[in-house]
Parts: structure tokens; sequence; C-alpha cells
């Protein structure tokens, strides 16, 4: 893959990847979910800023995008008491296993921390895939969610 590939800050919800990322939340989730597009449009406008949370963070080599994932203060309906959320965490299908993934984890660490918090957690179906970035596993949970309803609750402390 190439070296150029960096980790970015998205903010700019006209620029020339924000119809992609667009596409891969309804296709991935918001479509089963009973989205519209333009609803997808209008949430992923909502997750970009450059100061405060929610935020995107991209993959790109500047010319083209890669992967993405989102910085939110929640996610989960059934734990409020738990935030901030790393979510939508995404690798595109023709790039997956090239060290993308990798690369969006890695720079977790340092965007949570340059916000100032000493913590943040993820649910997901995936076993083994997050523990090699250092998140712990907490538990179990019941996310009432259709097809999944038992995910894997993880957290990630920086301190």
């Amino acid at each position: 893959m190439n070296q150029k590939i960096k980790v970015v800050k998205f903010t700019d919800s006209e620029g020339k990847f924000f119809n992609k990322l667009c596409e891969w939340a309804y296709k991935w989730w918001g479509e089963r979910d009973g989205w519209s597009f333009e609803k997808m449009e209008y949430f992923m406008k909502r997750m970009i800023n450059a100061e405060r949370i929610p935020q995107t963070y991209i993959a790109t080599d500047g010319k083209n995008v890669f992967g993405m994932y989102q910085l939110a203060m929640e996610d989960l309906d059934v734990r409020p008491d738990i935030y901030p959320w790393l979510e939508n965490v995404w690798v595109d299908e023709n790039y997956r296993n090239n060290g993308i993934c990798r690369l969006l984890m890695e720079s977790v660490t340092n965007n949570v921390r340059n916000l100032g918090l000493s913590e943040i957690y993820l649910y997901t179906k995936h076993v083994g895939l997050y523990e090699k970035f250092g998140w712990e596993f907490i538990e179990e949970i019941e996310t009432f969610k259709s097809e999944t309803p038992i995910q894997r609750l993880y957290k990630l402390s920086l301190s």
C-alpha cells in the first residue's frame, strides 16, 4: 500500500470525499436501519467538527479515501452512562488487508488524547480485532439491534 496514506480529520462536508463517506455508512448500516440517503447525509454533516466531538477521520492519500472512523459522545442507547465512543470504523472493501485499519486505529490514541480525553469505548461483533490495538474487552452487551443483538463492549484507556 502507498506509504503516503495519512489519517486526517475530515472537516469539509462539501469536499470531494463527503459523498463516498455517506455511501459507505448508508450501505453498511443506514439502508438496513431504514434511513434515506438524505438522512445519512444530514447525519454525516453533524459528525464533522474541527474542534469538538463529534469528529470524522479519514485515511487518504489526497486523491482517494480508503477508510474512516468517527468519534462521538453517544452511540449505544442502552449505555448512555459511558462516553465518548469510537464508531463507524470502515475500510473500503477494495483496500482491506493492506494496513489501512492499522493506520486508522493507531491514529485513534493521539486524536483522542488531543481532545483531552483519557478513555474511549466501542461496541462491535468482531472478536480479536480491537485487542490488537490495546482495547480491553469489558463485557457482552445487548444492543437490541436485530442482526446482532449481542455485541462486545470495549474500552481503550489512554492514561
